[in-house]
């Protein structure tokens, strides 16, 4: 019998968190400075007024994949099982001034603010931790079934040409149980 082995990044939950325990956030970014205000908690985010460079910093309003164009294509997927989970973002452009400026990734217990710099290619991996890492299973990558363990989660991608896209983890793969997925089986001996 093989030993379980416990990563210190493992979560030891025995349910998966609720997607209200994080309080919503909200982007504010300075038109003159560039400077990014992530704001969480509180009441009335939107209505926040946020003073950078002597004027009110623009509060960013998300928009949906579809409502962003096609000059930035937002993928994920999740990985590394229990030990080693984590959320892998990727994106394409169509051009290096379309690439992302920044992502953050929205969890059940806070947030992770990522800057995209000039020589980052794709992807950006957020390594996840103790209850942000809460799985149901041990698969890699992710199988996209219909626990969905990371639903909840939000990635908010800003791209100076598309603006603020905001990407919600909630895909479901239909398939997930026929082995779709998976190489089709050639009935050849390997």
């Amino acid at each position: 019998m093989s030993e379980q082995v416990f990563s210190q990044r493992r979560c030891r939950d025995t349910r998966k968190p609720r997607a209200g325990e994080c309080p919503e956030v909200v982007f504010y970014r300075c038109s003159s400075c560039g400077a990014l205000f992530p704001v969480t908690g509180g009441s009335v985010l939107e209505e926040k007024e946020i003073v950078c460079c002597g004027q009110r910093a623009q509060r960013l309003t998300p928009l949906t994949q579809e409502d962003a164009g096609n000059s930035l294509k937002i993928t994920y997927q999740i990985t590394g099982g229990y030990n080693d989970n984590a959320v892998r973002v990727s994106w394409k452009a169509l051009s290096a001034k379309d690439k992302p400026e920044w992502i953050y990734l929205k969890t059940f217990t806070g947030g992770y603010l990522k800057y995209v710099s000039d020589t980052k290619r794709s992807p950006m991996v957020f390594a996840l931790a103790d209850t942000d890492a809460f799985a149901y299973c041990d698969e890699d990558p992710c199988l996209e079934c219909v626990f969905r363990c990371k639903r909840g989660f939000v990635i908010y991608v800003y791209g100076k040409q598309a603006g603020l896209i905001e990407v919600p983890l909630d895909k479901m793969n239909a398939h997930w149980q026929s082995g779709a997925g998976k190489e089709p089986d050639d009935g050849k001996v390997k």
